[in-house]
């Protein structure tokens, strides 16, 4: 009996380390190559902040106050990254910094109606950048984000991977161009400090691979019998 409890243990086991987590083998980069197909974004700096849509702005004309946006009601960018503006008319706004928002306005304000505009465009509040978590996580969902955010902080937003993870397959999925692209990064070496921890860029999603190896064996811990049969042998060593 002991032999053949023994016997099916080795060979679930076996089994389980066969298959791998389900991640593997997805024609994906992996190791160095994942760095190459996803590079970390540019770290913008704060004065290089690029408007984007839904943002809100506060717009300042000197000796304009009619001009001039409210101190309590700053001009929002609509969906498409546009203001309106009295006078001025629409303004694309979206993608460009704060000055150069302000040297359009000066310009059309000069070209129409003020001699030597001064102009002053400030960010009022930004919506915060999306980073998707998935797969084996604590609590899987999509987490707002301000700033650079790596990949361990990422799964840290998400409470760390499961018991079943896979930590040694966790996929990054990004749009570029309109077309999407992934790369396979391994958590374990970076926590090790033996690779470098990926800035991820806005709208990210990251997958937590599933270790079928790990399930297999809380699967046969989980039996009793066998339980029963490492004890005895724990017992006698």
């Amino acid at each position: 009996m002991l032999r053949s409890l023994l016997a099916v243990f080795l060979m679930l086991f076996v089994a389980a380390c066969a298959e791998g987590p389900t991640l593997s083998g997805a024609n994906i980069p992996e190791g160095a190559s994942a760095y190459t197909a996803l590079p970390s974004p540019a770290v913008v700096e704060t004065g290089d902040y690029r408007i984007a849509p839904l943002d809100t702005l506060t717009i300042t004309v000197f000796q304009e106050p009619d001009l001039s946006t409210p101190a309590n009601s700053p001009l929002q960018v609509d969906s498409r990254g546009n203001i309106n503006m009295p006078l001025v008319g629409q303004i694309a706004a979206g993608g460009k910094t704060t000055s150069q928002v302000s040297a359009l306005i000066a310009q059309n304000l000069a070209h129409r109606y003020l001699k030597n505009p001064q102009v002053s465009v400030s960010v009022a509040s930004s919506v915060p950048d999306h980073i998707t978590v998935q797969g084996e996580v604590t609590k899987a969902g999509v987490f707002d984000v301000k700033g650079p955010t790596t990949l361990l902080q990422a799964i840290a937003l998400a409470e760390g991977e499961t018991k079943l993870a896979a930590t040694n397959q966790v996929a990054v999925f990004r749009s570029v161009n309109g077309q999407r692209m992934g790369a396979l990064f391994d958590v374990d070496q970076i926590r090790r400090g033996q690779a470098a921890d990926p800035v991820l860029a806005p709208n990210d999603v990251v997958i937590v691979g599933h270790s079928r190896r790990r399930e297999a064996w809380q699967n046969i811990m989980s039996v009793n019998p066998l339980y029963g049969v490492f004890r005895l042998f724990s017992g006698g060593l």
